[in-house]
């Protein structure tokens, strides 16, 4: 059990949560929900012990599991034993262990230290603990061959999941989880989903996939109106049960206004009348009745839709036999497909299947088609990478091909091919130099860039805001076909949910990346599925596509 106790944290003017008071049970999984900049990271650091609160107390148990957020902290450890060190008990008694046997002479006192260092090894089940590593590690996609290499050697989403294997080794009496399944593709998220569902400990995670939320959790604290508010039931319950309740708080607010408001009428027509009793006594109904104005929620939606300047042709792109090759690696090997206009293509795989690739191939070709024969290209300058140019085969775009990009470092593409100092609205306002700056404005304003949020610089955007700026740009340029590389990264809850909306009601084409479950089943018509150095093309949705493979 983790109990909080009239904790409060601040920064400045700005309250994140003040005299919260709650209890996290063991046996509940909760998920900890609230807009970006809520609070949740500090909440969980709170939780964790990493930061004190500057008011109040946490009790935690003393085995707490903690998802690391420090890809580097463990590089010059073997990635067996980063997983051993969750359990810390058991991992200092290791170290203990090993530094007196390196010893040239062992002591009489040395000795009876090895005895008790090797009952707290039994008692932390020690002498498993490699082959209880290696399962976790496994079940996490990171294979044998990589147990004993350095975490500095491995890829980020490899150290990521290792670092996952860490925060679940050694069955902690409670998990802290900040965005478990980042950088994990489908199938390692679905195995953390049926691991945490039988976890009988208290969990807390931070999450903006709705699905793998609704899937795991069984209660949602919710920062928001500067507190913490706990709802039974998954992420969607949690919005239905908040939406009814604010609806209702709203209602009576405003009868009781209403109230005040005749109350008002009629001591200001009496009070210099004979009625003076009525008076004092609606003067002192007005009193009780006067509420504080209703907190406002933190919670801030975006306004996503997708136009198109003008629709492509029937036949957006088709191209036979593709094949790429990486030295001795052949990420696609012989691929064909054709596009119709309209479809909304998912491309599902396991991380470094070769979906990005795939992508950069198609784009690479069509930045070299000659300028008469291609449309205005509407995203990233540099996508073009000449080393994704393909080894073999044939790739023909279609009539008014219009190409909108979202990279997975939207970063670079906010930063490439321009002048530095820009400010958001100078940025947006250069890919349409003909748009008005009312409409520029606008664009912002829809993607929560109000006021002098415009003015920013775009060198002190966080990653969200990056993210949302790239949307601007698609929003602005009214591409045909949007091509998107894990365009979930950095967004949250609200804002993934307004561009699943914003997907199934584009009526261009679609060739999405992303490992968001609700995504590839409501926005997907088509599956690229890249497994076992093939990619199968299925005509369908993912429902009809995980019928078939069950």
């Amino acid at each position: 059990m983790i109990s909080v106790n009239d904790v409060t944290m601040r920064y400045g003017a700005k309250v994140l949560f003040e005299d919260v008071t709650t209890t996290f049970t063991p046996g509940r999984r909760y998920g900890l929900t609230g807009p970006n900049g809520a609070g949740k990271s500090t909440f969980m650091k709170i939780l964790s012990g990493e930061l004190e609160p500057q008011k109040g107390t946490v009790v935690r148990p003393r085995k707490v599991g903690v998802l690391s957020q420090d890809q580097f902290a463990f590089d010059a450890f073997r990635v067996i034993d980063t997983a051993i060190m969750g359990n810390r008990p058991l991992w200092a008694a290791l170290e203990e262990r090993d530094r007196i046997y390196a010893k040239p002479e062992m002591t009489d006192e040395d000795g009876m230290r090895l005895g008790e260092l090797e009952g707290t090894i039994g008692d932390e089940d020690g002498y498993t603990a490699e082959s209880d590593a290696a399962v976790l590690l496994d079940g996490l996609d990171i294979p044998e061959p990589l147990h004993e290499r350095r975490m500095g050697e491995l890829q980020g989403g490899q150290k990521v999941r290792v670092l996952l294997a860490q925060a679940l080794f050694g069955k902690p009496q409670a998990l802290l989880l900040d965005e478990p399944t980042n950088y994990l593709d489908l199938d390692s998220i679905h195995w953390l989903q049926d691991f945490l569902t039988s976890y009988d400990g208290t969990m807390i995670a931070i999450s903006h996939d709705r699905h793998f939320l609704n899937s795991v959790t069984t209660h949602t604290a919710d920062i928001d109106y500067q507190t913490i508010i706990t709802y039974t039931g998954g992420y969607d319950d949690m919005v239905m049960a908040k939406t009814q309740i604010r609806s209702t708080l709203e209602s009576q607010i405003a009868q009781r206004e209403k109230k005040i408001a005749q109350l008002n009428e009629f001591i200001a027509r009496f009070a210099a009348g004979t009625r003076s009793s009525q008076v004092t006594s609606r003067r002192k109904e007005v009193e009780r009745l006067q509420t504080n104005e209703l907190a406002r929620s933190n919670i801030q939606r975006p306004y996503i839709r997708f136009d198109q300047a003008r629709p492509s042709g029937k036949h957006v792109l088709e191209f036979k036999h593709l094949t790429k090759v990486y030295g001795d690696l052949k990420v696609i090997d012989g691929f064909t497909a054709n596009i119709l206009r309209g479809e909304k293509i998912c491309l599902m795989g396991r991380n470094g299947a070769g979906k990005t690739t795939l992508l950069k191939c198609l784009l690479a070709n069509y930045a070299g088609f000659p300028p008469q024969r291609q449309g205005p290209v509407v995203g990233d300058p540099g996508f073009a990478d000449r080393k994704f140019s393909l080894d073999s085969g044939s790739v023909f775009w279609g009539h008014e091909a219009q190409v909108g990009y979202f990279p997975q470092d939207v970063g670079a593409t906010i930063f490439a091919g321009i002048e530095h100092g820009l400010s958001v609205a100078e940025w947006l306002h250069q890919w349409n130099p003909s748009a008005h700056m009312e409409d520029i404005r606008g664009i912002l304003g829809q993607m929560l860039f109000s006021g002098e949020e415009g003015a920013k610089p775009t060198e002190a955007l966080s990653g969200g805001e990056q993210a949302r700026l790239a949307f601007c740009k698609l929003i602005l340029t009214k591409p045909n076909i949007l091509i998107l590389d894990e365009p979930t990264n950095h967004l949250d809850l609200e804002a993934i949910n307004a561009l699943n909306i914003a997907l199934q009601r584009y009526e261009g084409t679609v060739l999405l990346v992303t490992h968001d479950h609700d995504l590839i089943d409501e926005v997907a018509t088509r599956l690229w599925v890249f497994h076992d150095g093939g990619i199968e093309d299925f005509q369908g949705p993912y429902g009809e596509w995980k019928g078939k493979h069950n």
